[in-house]
């Protein structure tokens, strides 16, 4: 696996834009007829009809990206913006105080001690599910495998704390604007609606994982031999420092009231979608507005807030091409007027006597894409305009397609093509052939959990 080399996201979805526009000269024109239900356009199920097509040569095929940028402007917008304001949290090193300081207690508290392994993976779970926390995931594994040798576990354990927990957070996120807000605008519903029933699979989701790391930690710390990297291990507890934790002098004010003005951006964020429909524009501004308070509140300077808001802006420039380039996929298809006809040809690989099973094939098929797209916001540009209609078509409520689709990126911790996983496990010297064989009994869970998860939204109508 060392040696599987797979094309990138953009080389990935400019190849699809090639055969897209190859398709339009091959597979007819088709179109359904739409019509208004509840203010929502929606598709007549038996009104597919063929059309003249419309063939998208060399000059559509170089022109699409641009034009894919321009449809999702706002959307691309908005995930610069959100990921400048976090780069300023971030650039406080409040969220960095906290971790140390809870890692400090460990050695003072026999309560810290056992609740470590659920309190910090629920906090980075919390994290991928807001503020869609996933490679910021990374240098914290830097911490947590020295915590977690310190704690006679293994460097496993170490590495799932804050990779697998952010992970299955961002999967199941409730908040997240990276992938929930990015999927729930393109299939026209509402902005963070359906937040009840994402907040009861988070929890399952987030318990799951701690119910399952904490029975690992314990069998390693009664029989350590029994670790995929024992050998390996023996050698970092040689030069395994603690003394990070020790010096930690704990939270100043000053991040404790970052942290509470980022507590509070997120309240009035669920008030105000909840309350008024806020939709994209707003929520951009708020995280702006947060992003400069939180910058006068840190003591960053002009020059420093500029520059870390830039720099996270700057980290998104590859997600936001990545947005246009599948939107562009979209308008190929569209311009080319096979779009319908593409709809027609997946009702009946997804369609089935019960919605339930068509919920759980639309899982299957995201799992399979998140082999090949990582991008959270990049998968939702291109699946969810082909999934919220097809969602129509064969019975499914659209929340739960986004559901479908986010729980596709369950595989993200475990798959070679992920660019994250690789870096985190090169981070932490474990090979991903043992990383794969420790993930299996986990992945299966997940795959259990999405599947009677995806079931519930079809018994009770969720909309």
């Amino acid at each position: 696996m060392s040696k599987l080399k797979f094309p990138n996201t953009f080389v990935l979805l400019f190849s699809l834009l090639a055969l897209i526009a190859l398709a339009t000269w091959f597979v007819p024109g088709g179109k359904y007829e739409t019509q208004l239900i509840d203010g929502k356009t929606v598709i007549k199920a038996d009104s597919f009809h063929h059309v003249a097509g419309n063939p998208q040569g060399p000059a559509a095929l170089m022109m699409a990206p641009i034009k894919g940028f321009v449809e999702a402007a706002l959307i691309i917008g908005f995930v610069l913006i959100v990921g400048g304001a976090f780069s300023v949290l971030q650039r406080t090193e409040a969220i960095d105080s906290m971790i140390k300081s809870v890692a400090k207690a460990h050695t003072h508290s026999a309560w810290v001690r056992v609740a470590i392994i659920p309190v910090f993976v629920a906090m980075f779970s919390l994290g991928g599910a807001t503020f869609g926390m996933a490679e910021e995931a990374i240098p914290f594994v830097l911490i947590f495998i020295p915590l977690a040798l310190a704690l006679k576990y293994d460097s496993i354990v170490g590495v799932a704390i804050p990779f697998v927990g952010s992970q299955i957070g961002f999967a199941t996120a409730f908040l997240n604007p990276f992938n929930v807000g990015v999927a729930q605008s393109i299939a026209g519903v509402p902005m963070f609606s359906g937040i009840g029933y994402r907040l009861i699979c988070w929890a399952i989701a987030t318990t799951l994982t701690i119910a399952f790391l904490m029975w690992y930690a314990a069998r390693i710390k009664s029989r350590p031999e029994l670790s995929p990297c024992f050998e390996s291990d023996q050698e970092k507890r040689k030069h395994l420092k603690t003394a990070e934790f020790e010096s930690f002098a704990g939270m100043t004010a000053r991040h404790k009231l970052v942290l509470s003005m980022f507590a509070f951006t997120l309240a009035v964020m669920i008030f105000g979608v909840i309350k008024f429909g806020w939709y994209i524009e707003e929520i951009a501004a708020l995280f702006l507005l947060m992003s400069i308070m939180v910058g006068l509140v840190g003591r960053l300077d002009a020059e420093e807030f500029v520059a870390s808001f830039m720099a996270g802006a700057k980290d998104l420039v590859g997600t936001a091409l990545v947005i246009a380039l599948a939107k562009a996929t979209v308008v190929l298809m569209r311009d080319g007027h096979i779009i319908d006809t593409m709809l027609h040809a997946l009702v009946p690989l997804v369609e089935s006597s019960n919605p339930v099973f068509s919920a759980q094939k639309m899982f299957l098929i995201q799992s399979v894409i998140n082999f090949f797209i990582h991008s959270g916001t990049g998968q939702a540009a291109l699946t969810m305009p082909i999934m919220a209609p097809l969602a129509d078509l064969v019975g499914v409520s659209r929340q739960t397609a986004i559901l479908a689709f986010q729980f596709g990126e369950l595989t993200t911790p475990v798959i070679p093509t992920s660019g994250i996983t690789v870096g985190v496990l090169a981070l932490a010297g474990i090979p991903w052939t043992k990383w794969a064989r420790w993930m299996i009994p986990l992945q299966l869970m997940y795959l259990l959990m999405a599947l009677a998860l995806l079931a519930v939204p079809s018994m009770i109508n969720w909309q």
